[in-house]
């Protein structure tokens, strides 16, 4: 529902609704969107707004313009890819490159899966899951911003101060070993949320990394959106050849 006396800006709320169309795959991808001017109709707002919360979406990869085309769905599907890269936490990153980690705002909930969630975490739409936000930086500088879901279980705790260190040294306490891991990784220009939460005073190039985990030993399975400051991060791949 579109609401004008909400603090959220018009063309952020059709953007919510927008991304909501691509999550429950009312849109599916490949599908041309209607056009600006239908959007208009829709949702009875100008077409200055519809284009910047159509442009929302072009910039998180979610749409994709064509030249006299349209605008169509470019929804991520994971199991197009099977590049498998090694599983290294926010914590071993920084202390190999001589920083201490540190988590300067967590918060954690259980949640019910959405269509999107539930297919990347292979499990039913309407399941339980823990979603974990945190901030993340080292020496007080802000670097990235995290969101975790994963299926949940009774043993993880639902309170926030468990999860300031290395969320896979806690998985591995629950004999939780992450083995396997899909992920890719593209440039984006920072939204209006990013920018509030990573401290950025202006729009600047983010590192967005889509991470998918398992541990196939007990079906456990993650799925994280990470959100690098690009001026500060250093992405490094380990791989080897067979």
């Amino acid at each position: 529902m579109i609401n004008d006396k909400k603090s959220q800006p018009l063309y952020a709320q059709i953007a919510n609704d927008l991304r909501e169309n691509i999550r429950t795959e009312k849109w599916t991808e490949g599908q041309r969107i209607p056009t600006e001017m239908d959007l208009c109709d829709m949702y009875h707002v100008s077409r200055i707004t519809i284009r910047k919360a159509v442009e929302e979406l072009v910039r998180e990869n979610l749409l994709v313009r064509k030249k006299a085309k349209g605008t169509f769905v470019n929804h991520y599907s994971p199991e197009k890819t099977n590049h498998m890269t090694m599983i290294k936490s926010f914590t071993r990153e920084m202390r190999e490159q001589g920083k201490v980690a540190s988590t300067i705002h967590a918060e954690v909930k259980k949640v019910t899966a959405d269509y999107q969630v539930a297919k990347y975490l292979k499990i039913n739409p309407g399941e339980e899951v823990l979603m974990l936000k945190r901030i993340r930086g080292s020496d007080k500088d802000f670097l990235a911003y995290f969101v975790t879901y994963v299926p949940y279980q009774a043993y993880f705790s639902l309170e926030s101060k468990d999860y300031y260190g290395s969320f896979y040294e806690y998985l591995n306490s629950f004999n939780i070993f992450p083995t396997q891991q899909v992920e890719y990784v593209e440039a984006i220009l920072s939204n209006k949320e990013i920018q509030t939460l990573l401290k950025l005073t202006k729009p600047e190039p983010i590192l967005k990394r889509v991470r998918f985990t398992t541990d196939l030993t007990n079906g456990f399975s993650e799925y994280t959106e990470c959100y690098y400051v690009g001026k500060k991060y250093k992405y490094y791949l380990d791989f080897s050849t067979n």
